[in-house]
């Protein structure tokens, strides 16, 4: 086994690699092969962080490390960093080869001057490098309310003391969201990798319908493409066919679903009248993919 920088003539064996590690793992399909494809030419990316895990001289594993910073309280910028796709042949995994490339990832980043990570993950495999739970340490995850406990939002000082008593919230760089960002750009990518099936599956991130918020759990709540593939984006009441169902707005939007508070309210632990459902949309839609500015 040997760990070593990743080089350019590795570029596109490490992308289908990252393919193969992630497909249907966090979402129906993948990004993270494009983020990587992308990435090496962000101002973020960090080539001195960047390696390759050979077995017999073949490429088995892959894990990259990005600067990133978190906005402290008085609205000033800390700087951090983060890492991944961390990635793992799937015919490798669970034998101890990931926890091996990740180990020496920190260590040599350590050796940089490296002193905080953020990052998101299985805090029951990250744990065992050292990684907990990042609101232990009084910062906040930029996505999720000020004082949840977020359990896959991790984070770990490698300089002891670099953190200190420090409070904020962490952004991943924009970098992380290319596929959001260019659609087209990355399915004309994709397009150059074999043909897999893309499905919802248990243990996936929650996935929501980027229209109107609903949970997606099954491809049948999904609808569909012009050519009548699956899309996974939007669901059957909001897209069909290649095209939307309703032209309206958000505000639209957020009426329409407001009627269904009560249906909503059978899963809340606290109810909430009409007003207060739409005022909880009106922060969580335009971080939809339809209405994202």
């Amino acid at each position: 086994m040997n760990i070593r920088l990743e080089k350019p003539q590795d570029w596109r064996e490490v992308e289908n690699l990252t393919r193969e590690a992630f497909w249907n793992v966090y979402r129906p399909g993948c990004l993270e092969h494009y983020v990587l494809h992308c990435f090496r030419g962000d101002p973020d990316f960090i080539p001195e962080l960047d390696f390759v895990m050979e077995e017999d001289g073949r490429i088995i594993g892959h894990v990259m490390f990005s600067k990133a910073e978190i906005v402290l309280d008085d609205d000033s910028r800390f700087p951090s960093w983060t890492f991944g796709p961390i990635s793992i042949d799937p015919a490798y995994k669970r034998k101890g080869y990931g926890l091996q490339l990740l180990k020496y990832a920190l260590e040599k980043a350590r050796e940089m001057g490296v002193g905080l990570l953020c990052m998101e993950g299985n805090i029951d495999f990250y744990k065992l490098a050292g990684f907990d739970l990042a609101s232990k340490m009084k910062i906040h995850y930029h996505s999720e309310p000020r004082e949840a406990a977020v359990p896959y939002f991790l984070a770990q000082e490698l300089i002891p003391g670099y953190w200190g008593k420090r409070e904020g919230t962490y952004c991943p760089p924009k970098g992380y969201f290319v596929a959001d960002a260019d659609p087209s750009g990355f399915e004309a990518y994709d397009a150059g990798f074999p043909v897999k099936e893309k499905t919802l599956q248990p243990g996936q991130l929650p996935q929501f319908c980027q229209s109107c918020g609903m949970p997606l759990t099954r491809n049948e709540d999904c609808g569909t493409n012009a050519d009548g593939r699956i899309n996974f984006d939007y669901c059957q009441f909001c897209y069909a066919g290649g095209k939307f169902l309703q032209d309206v707005t958000m505000e639209g939007m957020i009426d329409h679903c407001a009627q269904f508070v009560d249906e909503v309210n059978k899963h809340m632990p606290k109810p909430m009248t009409q007003e207060e459902y739409k005022q909880m949309m009106r922060g969580f839609f335009p971080m939809l993919k339809r209405w994202r500015q």
